[in-house]
C-alpha cells in the first residue's frame, strides 16, 4: 500500500504544530468556496428515513440540468473521491494482460489520488506531461481539466480526439471536472452520450462550498454508471445530501458564480501587493511560484493562515480564497510581514 497524501485542509494539524485554537486559523490551502451557500429545508424524511429511490431521482434530474448532460442522468457518489478508488476495478483483467503489465497515464502534476489508487491496484503508472503524451498502450487516462494545482486546461475538441484514440485501443479516458462549475466552457458533459469510453467526475461541495456534505457526480454512459453504483453498494450517499444536492442544483447559480469572482479578485489584490508572482490557478485558487516558498508557508503558520505546499515542487504555494476583504487584508499584512 502506498503512503498517503498530504492534502490541503489540516488545521487540527497545523493548530497543534504553531499554535492557536482551529477555529481561529485562516484556512486556506483548499479549493473549496469560503463562502457556503445558505442551506434549503430538508425534509425531516430525509433524517428519518434510508434514501428512498425518488431522492436519488431527483437528484439526478437536477444535476442533469445542472451539468448538461442531457440523456445521461449522473450518478451521485459519496465524494468523488469514493469513484476514484473504483476505476481500477474497470480495466482489472481487461483482456491485454496482467494488471502488472497495464499501464495508465495521468496528466500530472495533478492531484494525487488518482496515481495512488492505480500503483495500489498494481498498475504502473506514467505521468505524463501533456495529453499528446498519451499512448495507445495506455488501458485508462486521467486528465484533470482544469487542473489542479497549476490551472491548464484543454480545449473540448482536444480532448475529444483523445477520447477516440483511447477508445481505438479499447481504453478510458477519465475527465475530472472537480473545478468546471467556474469554467462551464471546458466542460465534456454535454457531449458524454456520443463518447462511450467517457468518464466525468464532478464536484459538488467545491463550488457550493459544502464540502463536508461529501457527494459529487459521475457522468458517463449507463453500462459503466451502472457498475459504479453496483460496486458503491446500497444507500451510499444519504438522504440529506440527496435533498441538498436536489434543491441548489434547481437554483440560480449566478449569485455564488458573482461571489466566486469577488472573492478571487480580492487574493489576487493580496498576492499581487506582496510582490508575488501568480504562475496559474482557477476562480476557486491562485498558485504561486517563489522560490522562498518554503519560509513563506511557514511565517504564513506563524500568523496561523494555512495554504498548500507541494513536496514535488517545493517553490509552489497554492492559496484558496479568503471568506471576505478582512481576511483579504489580514492575508495581506501577513506577507507584507515576511522578510524578503
Amino acid at each position: 500500500m502506498s503512503a498517503p497524501i498530504a492534502h490541503g485542509g489540516g488545521i487540527t494539524a497545523a493548530a497543534a504544530t504553531f499554535g492557536g485554537r482551529p477555529e481561529d486559523w485562516l484556512d486556506l490551502s483548499t479549493g473549496i468556496n469560503p463562502c457556503p451557500v445558505a442551506l434549503p429545508d430538508i425534509p425531516a424524511r430525509a433524517w428519518h428515513r434510508l434514501p428512498d429511490r425518488h431522492l436519488v431521482d431527483e437528484a439526478r434530474v437536477a444535476a442533469r440540468d445542472h451539468y448538461g448532460s442531457g440523456e445521461i442522468l449522473p450518478l451521485p457518489v459519496p465524494g468523488t473521491q469514493s469513484v476514484i478508488q473504483l476505476l481500477p476495478r474497470l480495466i482489472e483483467a481487461g483482456g491485454r494482460g496482467t494488471v502488472a503489465d497495464d499501464r495508465v497515464a495521468v496528466v500530472s502534476p495533478t492531484y494525487g489520488e488518482y496515481a495512488r489508487a492505480f500503483t495500489s491496484a498494481g498498475f504502473a503508472v506514467d505521468a505524463v506531461g501533456d495529453v499528446a503524451a498519451v499512448r495507445a498502450e495506455h488501458r485508462l487516462a486521467v486528465v484533470v481539466n482544469p487542473n489542479n494545482p497549476d490551472g491548464r486546461a484543454w480545449p473540448v475538441e482536444t480532448l475529444v480526439a483523445l477520447h477516440d484514440r483511447m477508445k481505438a485501443a479499447n481504453g478510458f479516458l477519465v475527465i475530472d471536472e472537480a473545478f468546471g462549475d467556474t469554467d462551464p466552457w471546458l466542460s465534456l458533459a454535454s457531449r458524454a452520450q456520443q463518447l462511450s469510453n467517457l468518464i466525468i467526475f464532478r464536484s459538488f461541495g467545491k463550488f457550493f462550498g459544502l464540502a463536508g456534505l461529501r457527494l459529487g457526480f459521475a457522468i458517463a454512459r449507463g453500462d459503466i454508471l451502472a457498475r459504479f453504483e453496483d460496486w458503491l453498494g446500497p444507500w451510499a450517499v444519504s438522504g440529506p445530501a440527496l435533498s441538498i444536492a436536489a434543491s441548489l442544483l434547481r437554483s440560480d447559480a449566478s449569485p455564488i458564480h458573482s461571489r466566486i469572482e469577488e472573492r478571487s479578485i480580492g487574493l489576487e489584490a493580496a498576492l499581487e501587493g506582496a510582490g508575488l508572482r501568480i504562475a496559474g490557478g482557477t476562480a476557486l485558487f491562485a498558485l504561486v511560484a517563489d522560490a522562498r516558498a518554503g519560509d513563506i508557508y511557514t511565517h504564513l503558520c506563524r500568523h496561523h493562515i494555512l495554504v498548500r505546499k507541494f513536496d514535488y515542487a517545493p517553490e509552489w504555494l497554492r492559496f484558496g480564497l479568503t471568506p471576505d476583504p478582512a481576511a483579504d487584508g489580514r492575508l495581506g499584512e501577513a506577507l507584507q510581514g515576511f522578510e524578503r
